[in-house]
């Protein structure tokens, strides 16, 4: 069987909970609730196995602060022997306005202290991320604050389609592959009216 493995970055704790920059969590939660799995706590992380159309996935939430995920990552990778390629980081973008997802194979950190460890530790910017866009709706000097907010009651209908969405990206990612998975989801621009 293939293995994958699903990384969301977030901060562990309630403080932090379904806040902009614990997106990846979120999304990774949905997944596991799908596909009728749980999540247990083991090291570096809080893990779930999901075995789905012949693969099987190991989806983690790391248990270190996002600025160090990279361990957590790196750990799992080498404890399931599973393939760069064959693994996929979701985390939050500010760069990327709201309505976005952005599924790469490689490309730089764009200033996320999540992926810049995750490069730093495995020596490499090639691997796949999906980058779920949370804008960038904050006056100067409020990056920090705005990140670790929560979303606004008229954004949720919005992060709840694309978190339904992001699901669907995981499943075709091993099923179709990244390329076609790339070419449909990148060009969509989300809607509010079409989440309502």
């Amino acid at each position: 069987m293939s293995k994958f493995l699903i990384a969301g970055l977030g901060n562990p704790g309630d403080e932090y909970a379904h806040t902009r920059h614990n997106i990846g969590f979120d999304v990774v939660s949905a997944f596991v609730l799908k596909h009728g799995s749980f999540f247990k706590t083991e090291r570096l992380a809080e893990v779930a196995e999901i075995k789905w159309k012949g693969k099987i996935f190991f989806c983690i939430k790391p248990t270190t602060f996002m600025n160090v995920s990279g361990r957590a990552v790196k750990y799992w990778l080498d404890k399931e022997n599973i393939q760069i390629e064959n693994s996929l980081t979701i985390v939050d973008d500010l760069a990327l306005p709201l309505n976005k997802l952005r599924l790469r194979k490689s490309g730089s950190d764009a200033g996320h202290n999540g992926l810049s460890d995750i490069q730093l530790v495995l020596g490499t910017d090639a691997y796949p991320k999906l980058r779920f866009g949370i804008g960038n709706n904050f006056s100067k000097g409020k990056q920090v604050e705005f990140v670790l907010s929560r979303w606004l009651p008229e954004e949720i209908p919005l992060v709840r389609l694309k978190i339904e969405k992001c699901v669907e990206v995981i499943e075709n990612f091993v099923s179709i592959g990244i390329d076609k998975t790339m070419n449909t989801i990148n060009s969509i621009t989300f809607n509010i009216e079409s989440a309502g």
